[in-house]
């Protein structure tokens, strides 16, 4: 019988002996060490295993484990056994000195900030292993370097410091070390964010060639993380590192929970009418050639909340990279959110390598990270060409996560934007064109800046930006009401915005937006008139009156923009 449902627990010895709801992965072990690799770095998305996992792999090896062999009575790692009916791996057990550390609590992006943070873990763990000095075998010179191992030691010393004590635990031990990193690219995502990435890489570099590369003493190593940052931004020069990412086939069902595991869950713990509303909330996930991969978090929170259709997962940590990406992003990469967020998909060439320097320029870079931390997911994969790209056709992974964007674009226009948001759109429903001006001049004021990633002025900056921000937050808001699409094809030309009534006795509207253009018109007013000649010209309602819709219920709206002040007529 299953152990009880309880979030939080990433100790493996205290999943066991608190008899917690646990499904075993245990195999990750015994898989890991028949592939052999020296170092291993494996990518998932938040919240799928990784830090448990490491547990598991350190309660399995580490010499002060020794001895608790029942934490793994029948487990398949502790039954596994060879051809002649031998067992395994049991002789494994509590036979390494093992090094766990995370930088998962690295929440910082000040450079200081974040090294202060890891040279604290790195003198934790020292402390840890401080009854080993006092053996014969190390002199007064060791035990000076190992009293120097705290928060305030040198740059120089932190980049060596696993490097040392790896040479003193194989001394001690007579055996070499396995090392167990756990969430390594927070810290960079956050300096990516706070604008210190080439100082954290600098840094951080200089910390995993020594740990990694250049030391010998090392038996073998693992690193998780969500994203697979570029080798030649901290791991250059890393030869034997092994990189296994979610497109990976290595260890596809030892992270998440697949739909088998998932299922007798619900069955044991009396959900099992639940089935097809859990599939539809929270699968999507793939990895390697597995589909139907579930996230741990939300299965957990669903059993223990007995049954409750809740955002689990997508709430457990900030979004701010995510969001800052597609905020701030083109118009393209907001155009391509309204297609996602409409139940569509789109085609994209990934590379898993996440260069963040291009993040700003980049889209499918963004796309790349988006399908690392588990927003998107793959629904086909194709090889053109004579070099056989790989073209990704991606969307929303579930229903959790389309819940999740929707919120953050709400969030966009937060505070006093919000209020000016929703009446502006209580405004156009009546056609009330005076409140529509007033209303929507407040969060152009607002909001325009937010969706302006540029080094010119807002009223310079690419118009797309913030009209297909607009366009998202009226998907949230009107989804109910509208079919909302952008930039589509009507007529002889391209219109901006179309709405199109879900109820015949809503009036249809396409939106026109233009920015002040000083040679050619002398106010704001002439602006408008010129968006809405372009809807007649072009013949934008073509597609709305293929549909039946008559003429005279489709109002057509100009949007004139000259800087952050909008007339709209």
């Amino acid at each position: 019988m299953l152990g009880r449902p309880a979030l939080g627990y990433q100790n493996y010895e205290e999943v066991i002996t608190e008899n917690i709801l646990y499904i075993d992965k245990t195999n990750f072990i015994s898989e890991w060490w028949e592939y052999g690799d020296k170092v291993t770095l494996i990518t998932r998305p938040r919240r799928f295993g990784k830090t448990l996992n490491l547990s598991t792999v350190e309660c399995f090896f580490s010499n002060k484990y020794a001895g608790r062999g029942d934490l793994f009575e029948g487990k398949a790692v502790w039954e596994a056994k060879d051809a002649d009916g031998k067992y395994k791996y049991r002789h494994l057990q509590g036979t390494f000195p093992v090094i766990f550390l995370s930088f998962a609590a690295i929440k910082t992006g000040d450079i200081e900030d974040i090294k202060a943070a890891v040279k604290k873990s790195i003198s934790i763990i020292y402390n840890e292993y401080r009854e080993i000095m006092f053996s014969d075998e190390f002199n007064d010179m060791d035990r000076a370097y190992f009293d120097r191992m705290i928060y305030d030691m040198s740059d120089d010393m932190a980049y060596s410091s696993l490097n040392s004590l790896c040479i003193y635990l194989e001394k001690h031990y007579k055996q070499k070390v396995i090392i167990l990193l756990d969430e390594y690219d927070t810290p960079m995502q956050e300096a990516w964010l706070s604008g210190t990435w080439d100082k954290a890489v600098g840094f951080f570099r200089s910390f995993f060639d020594a740990t990694f590369k250049t030391n010998s003493h090392i038996y073998r190593g693992i690193i998780t993380g969500i994203t697979r940052i570029s080798k030649e931004s901290i791991f250059s020069g890393l030869n034997n590192l092994e990189v296994v990412t979610t497109t990976s086939d290595k260890y596809a069902l030892c992270f998440g929970l697949s739909e088998e595991e998932v299922f007798n869950v619900l069955e044991q713990k009396g959900l099992g009418n639940e089935k097809q509303g859990v599939k539809k909330w929270y699968d999507g996930f793939t990895f390697g050639a597995h589909a139907d991969i579930y996230n741990p978090w939300s299965i957990i929170s669903f059993v223990s909340k007995n049954g409750c259709y809740e955002t689990y997962w997508s709430n457990t940590s900030g979004n701010g990279l995510v969001n800052s990406l597609i905020q701030k992003g083109s118009a393209d990469i907001k155009q391509t959110m309204e297609e996602l967020l409409a139940g569509r998909s789109f085609e994209a060439e990934i590379d898993e390598q996440i260069v963040f320097s291009q993040l700003d320029e980049n889209e499918n870079a963004v796309w790349s990270l988006l399908l690392a931390t588990g927003y998107l997911k793959i629904d086909k994969l194709a090889q053109l060409g004579r070099f056989k790209r790989k073209s990704y056709t991606l969307s929303l992974t579930n229903l959790e996560v389309e819940i999740m964007f929707l919120d953050m674009v709400k969030g966009w226009f937060g505070g006093s934007a919000k209020v000016s948001y929703n009446d502006f759109i209580k405004a156009l429903l009546i056609n009330d064109k005076k409140a529509m001006n007033r209303y929507m001049n407040k969060v152009a004021l607002t909001t325009f800046s937010s969706f302006d990633v540029g080094n010119k002025p807002s009223e310079y900056s690419e118009p797309e930006r913030f009209y297909h921000g607009f366009v998202l937050g009226l998907m949230v808001d009107l989804a109910d009401r509208y079919v909302i699409t952008s930039n589509r094809e009507s007529g002889f030309g391209r219109y901006d915005v179309m709405l199109e009534p879900l109820n015949k006795q809503d009036d249809a509207i396409i939106i026109e937006f233009k920015v002040y253009d000083p040679e050619d018109e002398k106010t704001l007013y002439e602006t408008v008139q010129n968006a809405l000649g372009q809807i007649e010209a072009k013949r934008y309602s073509a597609a709305l009156e293929a549909k039946g819709i008559s003429v005279e219920r489709i109002r057509k709206y100009g949007f004139a923009f000259c800087g952050k002040t909008c007339r709209i007529g």
